[in-house]
């Protein structure tokens, strides 16, 4: 009955404000809601904290966020000293209930414990957080986001020195720190004037903001075809009532596509994200108002962002001229062989060229690298890790060894980075990015799909799909270990009919890569499963890949695994 100690605590202590005292006695009648807001901490993963807004424990709000944030301190503390404190945190903040005030309470806290904490002076990008990290040289990064989660959640993402989400080692010496925190009363925090008037709290100009445009369109391969093309591009934007309005239309509008029409009705910050069900540029939906403006004006290209823009989606015209929305694992091929095929014909291809995705990423991308020479090199799911292999790129070549050179990194799930200015999936280069590619194939009298359908020709057909299931609470944590481990024991030998070549079990530890609650099967005709829970969100999911060189072979495959590990799943 520890969580009946921790609500009457926080109901009795003076410590609590009187809205959150408020908030827990309208539950006080109901035992399963207290249960489930208080029979746990909310958890500091290796991601930092993701949760529903409200008060409790296992909820995110003003004393979770101290609670990580003296975590944060007490490591920058422990492990850099005062150069750390002075070096400071930057943080940066999107447009979801809670997220101004979550920043500006992590920023009391890190004063209060004498650490400089660098403030924006309203929403901006996740990625010009992770570029601003190393720009301003600061200890650590905070973003307040939960990405593309539902309206009800809220987060917050810890960033190491090198502007990338902090590795397993680094996190988890951040969750021992922060598991350290028992008594809430003993989180101190300071006033935010007084923090700002002891330049402990410094509010940044538009400074870094330039600079990180700047650094964005450095990216651009060919400009002559923007000139050309560019001008006369239709491209719908929408950023989803998130945090990538201005620096993509900046970025875009300094490249030189002049047409750029943003949905006005999802153009402003809105925490109710009241034109979507839920933010998530993986959804046709959230494109339907930006596709009926399309079909208006015979836009050549939608493009749009998740709350804290370092996700994008794609929508073009198929064949039959219905808009349709191309996926990541499309998208991230696409750039992969317009990025390689635009270095190779400018003669720019570095020494040991690769790219980096992730294992549950479609193989079509290392395919297309493999062909011009480039190596692809795989890393776990979350895009941490590709910042990671960044990073040991930049360090081996700075003790003048052969390094491997950094192309593009990309994951199935929307998220793109080219160049080394941010360390994260940069929402605002990959949209640069796109619009140059889409006005590279217009200038061949092409479109993304139709280029998509010519790389599908040329390299085979890979095609993917994710079965993501939902289960919340106690017994929904509990289902999900029940899954995996059913998976994990179970001796399957075919799937759809298909034999089993190889079950990898991360868990265990797979070709180096760090240690993961992940299981991927190897099927004998090239097909893959992968079974993973979501790391930031209540889910299971499923990733399913195939390939042939026959699309219509390889729908039936695709089809068929998809039933079959619905069946699998349904029995268990």
């Amino acid at each position: 009955m520890y969580y009946k100690k921790a609500y009457e605590e926080w109901l009795n202590s003076p410590y609590f404000d009187r809205n959150t005292k408020e908030e827990l006695l309208n539950i006080k009648e109901d035992e399963k809601e207290i249960q489930e807001r208080f029979y746990k901490n909310l958890e500091f993963g290796t991601g930092g904290l993701r949760g529903i807004i409200g008060a409790g424990t296992n909820r995110i709000n003003l004393y979770t966020i101290r609670r990580a944030t003296l975590g944060v301190a007490n490591y920058i503390v422990k492990t850099m000293g005062q150069e750390g404190k002075d070096k400071g945190v930057a943080i940066a903040y999107d447009s979801r209930f809670m997220s101004r005030e979550f920043c500006i309470e992590a920023a009391k806290t890190l004063a209060a414990y004498g650490i400089k904490a660098y403030i924006f002076d309203d929403l901006r990008p996740t990625p010009e957080l992770s570029f601003a990290v190393r720009y301003l040289n600061c200890a650590m990064g905070i973003v307040i986001t939960a990405s593309h989660n539902p309206k009800e959640y809220n987060g917050y993402k810890v960033y190491g020195p090198d502007g990338g989400q902090v590795c397993i080692e680094m996190a988890n010496e951040i969750i021992s720190e922060v598991n350290k925190i028992e008594d809430y009363n003993t989180i101190k925090t300071i006033d935010f004037e007084t923090a700002k008037n002891s330049n402990l709290i410094v509010e940044l100009d538009d400074s870094v903001d330039k600079e990180f445009i700047k650094a964005v369109n450095s990216q651009i391969i060919r400009q002559d075809i923007i000139d050309a093309y560019g001008k006369d591009l239709k491209v719908i934007f929408t950023p989803i009532h998130g945090t990538g309005n201005k620096s993509i239309r900046t970025s875009l509008k300094q490249a030189g596509f002049e047409n750029v029409i943003v949905v006005k009705e999802q153009e402003n910050p809105d925490p109710n994200f009241s034109t979507v069900e839920y933010p998530n540029p993986e959804e046709k939906s959230v494109f339907n108002i930006a596709i009926e403006m399309a079909k208006e004006n015979g836009a050549d290209l939608i493009i749009g962002t998740d709350p804290d823009c370092d996700r994008v989606g794609v929508v073009v015209k198929d064949s039959k001229g219905e808009y349709v929305v191309l996926n990541g694992n499309q998208v991230g091929s696409l750039l992969v062989r317009y990025i390689i095929e635009s270095i190779v014909a400018k003669n720019k291809l570095p020494k040991n060229p690769t790219i980096i995705k992730t294992i549950v990423t479609s193989e079509l991308g290392a395919k297309i690298a493999a062909h011009y020479g480039v190596k692809s090199i795989d890393t776990l799911t979350g895009f941490k890790f590709i910042g990671e292999k960044i990073n040991e790129f930049e360090i081996v070549a700075s003790n003048n060894e052969e390094s491997n050179s950094f192309i593009m990194g990309y994951e199935e799930s929307y998220g793109y980075l080219v160049g080394t200015h941010a360390r994260d999936k940069d929402g605002v280069v990959a949209a640069l990015l796109i619009c140059e590619m889409a006005a590279y194939y217009a200038s061949k009298n092409m479109n993304l799909y139709e280029a998509m359908m010519d790389t599908y020709e040329k390299f085979g057909y890979y095609k993917e799909n994710l079965i993501s299931i939902t289960l919340k609470g106690i017994e929904g944590i509990e289902k999900i270990k029940e899954i995996m481990n059913y998976f994990r024991t179970t001796n399957i030998e075919n799937i759809a009919n298909i034999k089993v070549d190889k079950v990898l079990d991360y868990k265990e530890g797979v070709e180096n890569l760090p240690k993961s609650d992940v299981l991927k099967f190897l099927l004998q005709d090239g097909s893959w499963i992968a079974v993973r829970p979501s790391g930031t969100e209540p889910k299971i999911k499923f990733y399913i890949g195939t390939n042939s060189d026959n699309e219509q072979d390889v729908d039936s495959k695709l089809s068929k695994l998809i039933s079959s590990m619905t069946e699998i799943v349904d029995a268990i």
